[in-house]
């Protein structure tokens, strides 16, 4: 039963939010006159704040009946989690979102505050319901079912909300979108990034949301799907479903690495033909495809204004120490459309607790080394790193990082690496 301390706690909370939101409304224009430079140069990112509530069976799970296990409430939302990481690693994002007053949107900001992370683009409102989602997990970590209640991300995070952070999004050096926003949501943030050459990276979330890309292609630097994820944005920018999920595996027989990518570059070619610069394809424990119609020059950092400090500094130094920069700048090339350069990176062996958050953690790590001034390859090996963090652990993200250990596995992700696509092959 809810305490009477508590009680006058939350009367007390929507006392003094209330008008802060009714002001937001009532003066949208009050950021017109400020200009870029006086706003602090943070990397944006927008979308989901979620509670996840994550549990995992101790015996096989039995149909029509409950089963003995353990449940867990965990900090959740994929923009939040790629918040959380870039945070750990030493940049401090700018986060757009949306939270009610409730239980678990209480949770998510008493963790967001622990962190000492900026809480002004969070609308907090007691009509929001906090977005929840409901892991089911099965004893090797693998997600078994779930059920997200995740709609207060699209009618609460609009592109009224998004509009009053623009000076922040124009002076950020990336903008971080996640397909949890609603299609006008995501071509408001992508246009003010346009405005002002901001880089985007678009995160698809999941296999039906990462359609929303097709609004927006022409504006995104970076995306980062998985295999399903990049059929699904490929048959969305073709307007027809041509593509259909691979068949990896023949008669028990893994296919190769190679192989692989041939399958996939139809698929690849339509992103990169419809304005993605950069393909960053998850492939779990086969690794990542960096792809790009740009040659190897792509993998020069395009973010604008970095100036790493303090633990994003010592990031920089670390990894630079232990994976050379411009790796494979020295192989000819050029753009073709029947031809993009790719780069293979592996994954790393891991001891895998749970898969929730990996790829989450991936994009976090490569973000945050990407502010620290670290080139693409050298971000993606760092992302790797942080990823295997993620997977063997409880929580979606890692409660702290070990500098050394993620520049000793992005070393070896990056000694690794192989090109695997490029002109001068044909």
């Amino acid at each position: 039963m809810e305490s009477g301390s508590q009680r006058r706690l939350d009367s007390l909370s929507r006392h003094f939010l209330q008008p802060h939101q009714a002001n937001r409304s009532l003066f949208p224009n009050l950021l017109r006159g400020v200009h870029v430079k006086d706003v602090e140069a943070d990397p944006v990112l927008i979308g989901g704040m979620v509670l996840d509530i994550q549990a995992t069976p101790s015996i096989s799970a039995k149909p029509k009946t409950t089963t003995p296990g353990k449940v867990h409430y965990v900090p959740g939302g994929v923009a939040r989690n790629i918040a959380e990481c870039m945070s750990k690693l030493g940049t401090k994002p700018y986060m757009i979102s949306a939270l009610g007053l409730d239980m678990a949107g209480n949770m998510l900001l008493e963790h967001w505050k622990s962190a000492r992370l900026s809480m002004e683009g969070i609308r907090k409102h007691h009509d929001i319901q906090t977005s929840v989602v409901c892991h089911i997990f099965d004893g090797d970590g693998e997600l078994a079912a779930g059920v997200a209640s995740v709609e207060a991300i699209e009618n609460f995070l609009t592109s009224d909300w998004i509009r009053q952070f623009k000076c922040n999004i124009c002076s950020a050096p990336v903008l971080m979108v996640d397909a949890n926003l609603s299609p006008s949501a995501l071509e408001a943030s992508c246009q003010m990034a346009a405005e002002s050459s901001t880089p985007v990276w678009f995160e698809p979330v999941s296999v039906i949301k990462s359609r929303r890309v097709a609004s927006v292609a022409k504006y995104i630097t970076f995306a980062s799907p998985n295999e399903d994820e990049l059929i699904a944005m490929a048959n969305a920018l073709s307007c027809k479903d041509v593509f259909h999920p691979i068949q990896r595996d023949y008669v028990g027989t893994k296919c190769s690495i190679e192989s692989l990518f041939q399958m996939l570059k139809p698929a690849i070619l339509v992103l990169l033909e419809k304005g993605i610069k950069v393909v960053v394809l998850t492939l779990g424990s086969d690794g990542v495809f960096l792809c790009s119609k740009e040659g190897p020059g792509f993998m020069n950092n395009v973010l604008k204004g970095t100036k790493p400090q303090g633990f994003g500094s010592q990031l920089y130094e670390i990894i630079t120490e232990s994976c050379p920069s411009n790796l494979f700048l020295n192989i000819a090339t050029s753009s073709s459309k029947t031809y993009p350069f790719a780069v293979h990176l592996p994954a790393l062996p891991a001891s895998v607790a749970r898969l929730t958050g990996a790829g989450d953690c991936l994009v976090g790590g490569t973000l945050a080394s990407m502010c620290a001034g670290l080139d693409v390859l050298q971000s993606v090996a760092a992302g790797i790193a942080a990823a295997k963090a993620a997977v063997e652990g409880e929580t979606n993200v890692p409660s702290e990082y070990s500098l050394a250990k993620i520049a000793d596995d992005a070393r070896r992700v990056c000694s690794s690496a192989k090109v695997i696509s490029h002109r001068s092959m044909l």
